[in-house]
């Protein structure tokens, strides 16, 4: 079983309402508003991360980064074949 936190958090009342139509719309239950939100965190997450990485990487050549990946995939492979 998944271990859980509790969150309490405060959102306007235009967006509780907009949530909560939504989720009524696809048959979804009052209980559902939980996976509801941690599936938009984990996505929001994501797109930060992603956003991130993009700024980091912004001053680099195409090449260079298609090299970059071409030796991580390797030293990947590696090391997968190694621990196996």
């Amino acid at each position: 079983m998944l271990s859980t936190t509790r969150w309490t958090v405060s959102v306007s009342k235009d967006t509780d309402i907009a949530v909560r139509t939504l989720l009524a719309q696809r048959g979804m239950k009052k209980g559902d508003l939980s996976k509801f939100i941690e599936d938009a965190v984990k996505w929001r997450v994501l797109d930060q991360t992603i956003t991130d990485a993009r700024a980091q990487f912004a001053g680099i050549s195409a090449d260079e980064l298609e090299a970059l990946l071409a030796d991580a995939v390797i030293a990947a492979r590696t090391s997968t074949r190694s621990d196996s």
